[in-house]
């Protein structure tokens, strides 16, 4: 099994590069900087130091949470060639920054819930409107306050500031296809063989006998060489595989979680909850029920969205030039 482009968009994410460009890109505009990869359930900037307040207050709302998920989809649909802007209902500005690996996207440089013109009574008077049509629970005059302190820069810094975020995302783009790379030549061709037996046998009660077997390697050998090239016990590994299938499975809410866990290769649904819990820090239903709520919010509301006239849009798109 290759390194697939999320991990790839983890590392990057863990690199000094990307740590130091962030704080200073923070530092210097006052904005949220997220990067991410193609697929996603949760809000790019959601708890961030630099999140703007009123995005703050309107994402504590299922409707209002839904209406920015599709803004940030609508930015990064455009964007899968050349950075994007989108306006959200709000006026509000939502930009995504592709990074390329060769001719592919892999994932994204988000930023944005930034005014470009000074916030106004008669504008808030429409988002008031806006939020009352969609019942949105909110107290308005806090709401208020929110969105008079979103940070406000003129077209022009906008514009330069995306500028600066494209020559980065050409950086790590190109970090990217070094580590790429860097992988295929470093990896012994036997972590390749017991990666991809484990690609296509995560769903069977695999054992290191059983891959150990089939490299013709002993079992003590093979555990010593992969701990060395992953830097991941066998078991690890394993774990990890089938929890990134099972999460895509807990996407679909008419699979039990019991199902999920014999599905993937867990032989009880007590170690399933523990290895899922221990890999991404909360269990299998809250896992569940935090990324299908959000799917389902953001799915009914588009078909809202789609019987209102175009302008009405909450993600009512405007590509950068």
């Amino acid at each position: 099994m290759k390194t697939t482009d999320a991990d790839l968009i983890q590392r990057l994410g863990r690199s000094d590069l990307y740590t130091e460009f962030k704080q200073a890109f923070a530092a210097s505009t006052g904005l949220p900087l997220t990067l991410r990869p193609q697929e996603f359930w949760h809000l790019a900037h959601s708890s961030q130091p630099h999140e703007n307040p009123f995005c703050a207050m309107i994402t504590q709302t299922n409707r209002g949470c839904a209406a920015c998920l599709e803004v940030e989809q609508r930015a990064v649909d455009a964007a899968q060639d050349r950075s994007a802007t989108v306006h959200c209902f709000a006026g509000l500005c939502h930009t995504a920054v592709p990074l390329k690996l060769g001719e592919r996207t892999i994932g994204f440089l988000q930023t944005g819930q930034v005014a470009l013109d000074v916030p106004s009574a008669a504008r808030f008077e429409g988002i008031a409107r806006q939020l009352i049509d969609w019942e949105v629970p909110v107290d308005l005059k806090r709401l208020e306050d929110a969105y008079y302190r979103s940070r406000v820069l003129s077209p022009d810094q906008y514009a330069g500031l995306i500028r600066l975020l494209e020559i980065f995302g050409q950086q790590l783009s190109a970090v990217a296809n070094r580590m790429t790379v860097q992988d295929a030549e470093a990896e012994p061709p036997m972590i390749r063989r017991a990666k991809a037996y484990i690609a296509d046998h995560y769903g069977d009660p695999t054992g290191l006998d059983d891959i150990a077997h089939a490299l013709h390697v002993s079992t003590f050998y093979f555990c010593k060489m992969f701990k060395k090239a992953t830097g991941l016990t066998f078991t690890d590994y394993l774990g990890r595989v089938r929890v990134e299938k099972a999460k895509n499975l807990l996407l679909k809410p008419h699979l039990r979680v019991s199902e999920i866990a014999y599905t993937v290769g867990f032989q009880s649904l007590t170690h399933f909850n523990r290895t899922f819990r221990k890999i991404t820090g909360e269990a299998p239903t809250a896992f569940r029920e935090n990324g299908t709520c959000q799917a389902k919010s953001m799915a009914r509301n588009r078909g809202a969205w789609r019987s209102a006239p175009e302008a009405d849009w909450p993600g009512a798109m405007h590509l950068a030039a």
